[in-house]
């Protein structure tokens, strides 16, 4: 045999040993496995691998937009406590054990359960309080393993929808605040805001406190002794509120009062009219904290974001049932109108 012939023979040789390595080492190459738990979607609309919910489908956008796909180079798995937030840790445990390199949360209660079940696994949170929740010393300067978007862009929105609901009903003068009762500055703050915006458009309120699922009904009763003619929500229990939906909208309908919530969602329900961030967005933004974190990136150096997008629904239906004409110009700024 030839030294060429040699040669070809033992490179052959080289090849035929190192293929089967590189596509075993390409087999094994390990898929990014990320979980989303949502707050109060309904299990039947996280089915893979189209979910119907509107965040999911959102956030699989956003995704599919950095060049990330379910089944084919991630997974995603979906979570939800369905309106139940006392099931936090136990999914949040559950994901730990998966083992997940990311979580995905669409509230701080997630991030907190989450953050107690494991100090490793990178938090993304979309649309929270982190700054309130103690997971960030500013917007700027998020901490440790939890970072992410904010579901408020300062206090402005809260006298953006007293002036939304004074404009729908001209009339009202008193109005009912439904709040949480959590200590610290951060919601003194927001009370105090909340009374300053109401002095600038002539509006009395009265606030009333609910910080548990079984104290609604001792709110309500105190609503109706308030004797105010329309009512907002506001405080920082979102997720409570969130649960209760349909048992605040039945009460603001028997008691004839227009009221105004912080997400669309309220509107489709049967309340009248809602205006807040558009939640969906933040979902979806969430995607690049993710793709950021799947690179390398570190939580503690990515920012917290601050809504960009705002959405203001209204519910024609609701307004005919309690008597009111919405004026054309508030109409035509609506973001939607149910009909």
């Amino acid at each position: 045999m030839t030294r060429r012939c040699l040669c070809i023979v033992v490179a052959a040789r080289c090849f035929l040993l190192v293929a089967p390595l590189a596509v075993e080492a390409q087999q094994t190459k390990k898929t990014p496995r990320i979980a989303f738990i949502l707050a109060s979607t309904p299990e039947t609309e996280l089915v893979r691998p189209n979910p119907t919910s509107r965040y999911a489908q959102a956030f699989l956008e956003g995704m599919r937009q950095l060049g990330w796909i379910d089944g084919q180079n991630i997974t995603i798995e979906w979570r939800t406590v369905a309106g139940h937030p006392e099931r936090y840790p136990a999914v949040a445990q559950e994901l730990v054990k998966l083992p997940v390199d990311v979580v995905v949360t669409s509230s701080t209660a997630g991030a907190t359960a989450t953050r107690q079940a494991t100090s490793r696994i990178p938090i993304v949170v979309a649309g929270g309080n982190l700054v309130e929740a103690g997971f960030a010393l500013s917007l700027a300067h998020p901490r440790g393993t939890v970072t992410g978007l904010a579901a408020a862009a300062g206090p402005e929105i809260i006298g953006k929808r007293l002036q939304l609901l004074k404009e729908a009903c001209p009339q009202v003068s008193r109005v009912a605040v439904l709040l949480s009762n959590l200590p610290g500055p951060m919601e003194e703050a927001t009370r105090m805001q909340w009374r300053e915006d109401a002095r600038t458009l002539g509006l009395t309120l009265a606030p009333v406190e609910v910080t548990a699922p079984d104290g609604f009904e001792t709110a309500f009763a105190s609503i109706q002794r308030a004797r105010v003619r329309a009512m907002v929500l506001g405080g920082s229990l979102g997720q409570l509120f969130w649960a209760n939906r349909r048992k605040i909208i039945e009460f603001a309908a028997k008691e004839h009062l227009p009221a105004m919530y912080w997400d669309r969602i309220f509107a489709e329900s049967g309340g009248l009219m809602s205006y807040g961030p558009d939640y969906a967005d933040l979902t979806r933004r969430a995607a690049s904290y993710v793709d950021k974190i799947l690179k390398g990136a570190k939580p503690a150096d990515l920012p917290v974001e601050q809504p960009t997008k705002f959405e203001l629904v209204i519910n024609l239906k609701t307004a005919k049932a309690l008597g009111l004409t919405i004026p054309p110009l508030l109409l035509g700024r609506a973001d939607e109108v149910i009909q």
